[in-house]
């Protein structure tokens, strides 16, 4: 497995910016299977486009999970942006990390990396403010992924929690509408008759937070009628110990991955 740390210009955050990337190699899994070549022009990967949560920034899966060693052996590349406290939210008047992180970075990492730009080889996940930032890119940008994973996160908007928002408004200032209130937007977006991304949904059911607002979020895309995966576990909080044990889950279990490289005879 390959781990990239990536520096770079961004436009839409307006500075220099760092993401972190973790990219499928030759294994010794790849040696007992018999296939001889690997490492073949035009072959692709499917993405996992991982948040992480606040205080945080695109070193934390690395330091503080087996990321690298799920992604290896599911044959998924991993990208980690940097977000800090931002929300992966729009400034109004600066940086946009909504714009960066939906549209500028998977641009600009398609150019230099093998990634897979369809559909169906693109997820997205995120934990506590990082589950708040998937919603949104989810719900804002169906057309990108065919699933969501959000750990120990959930719903931002004034209706949600019985009208009472479960999270701060946004940094900046940046109004809590659109593509913020991501309660209205599942709406929304739902009566449109998109195509809409499977949800994943999970918390530890002694996280006092966020545990809440994974059942009031479970209910609400059920009722709007998506399809929702939701699983708790008893005795785990807003822990590193259950975002690795979901990690782990989600890319042998839960989400629609190949578990292989996409071979250009396989396309």
């Amino acid at each position: 497995m390959a781990v990239i740390k990536m520096n770079f210009l961004s436009d839409a955050l307006r500075m220099q910016t760092n993401v972190t990337i973790c990219l499928p190699s030759k294994s010794f899994a790849d040696r007992m299977s018999g296939r001889d070549e690997v490492y073949v022009q035009g072959m692709k990967y499917q993405v996992l486009w991982l948040l992480h949560g606040g205080t945080g920034d695109d070193s934390d899966y690395v330091n503080f999970s087996n990321i690298v060693r799920y992604a290896d052996n599911n044959k998924i590349a991993v990208v980690m942006p940097a977000d800090f406290n931002a929300s992966y939210t729009d400034d109004p008047n600066g940086a946009k990390y909504y714009t960066f992180v939906t549209e500028e970075l998977p641009k600009v990492l398609r150019a230099f990396f093998p990634f897979s730009d369809k559909r169906e080889d693109n997820f997205v996940a995120g934990l506590s403010m990082g589950a708040m930032g998937t919603m949104k890119c989810a719900l804002g940008h169906p057309e990108m992924y065919a699933a969501a994973l959000c750990m120990s996160g959930g719903f931002r908007g004034p209706k949600a929690n019985n009208g009472i928002p479960h999270s701060p408004n946004p940094p900046f200032g940046a109004p809590l509408e659109g593509v913020n209130d991501t309660w209205v937007l599942a709406e929304e977006q739902k009566k449109k008759g998109l195509d809409m991304p499977v949800f994943y949904m999970t918390a530890g059911e002694a996280d006092e937070g966020a545990y809440p607002d994974y059942l009031t979020s479970v209910e609400h895309l059920k009722e709007l009628g998506y399809e929702v995966h939701n699983r708790s576990l008893p005795g785990y909080k807003h822990e590193w110990d259950f975002w690795d044990l979901t990690l782990r889950y989600a890319l042998d279990e839960w989400l629609p991955i190949r578990h292989s490289a996409i071979y250009p005879d396989e396309a």
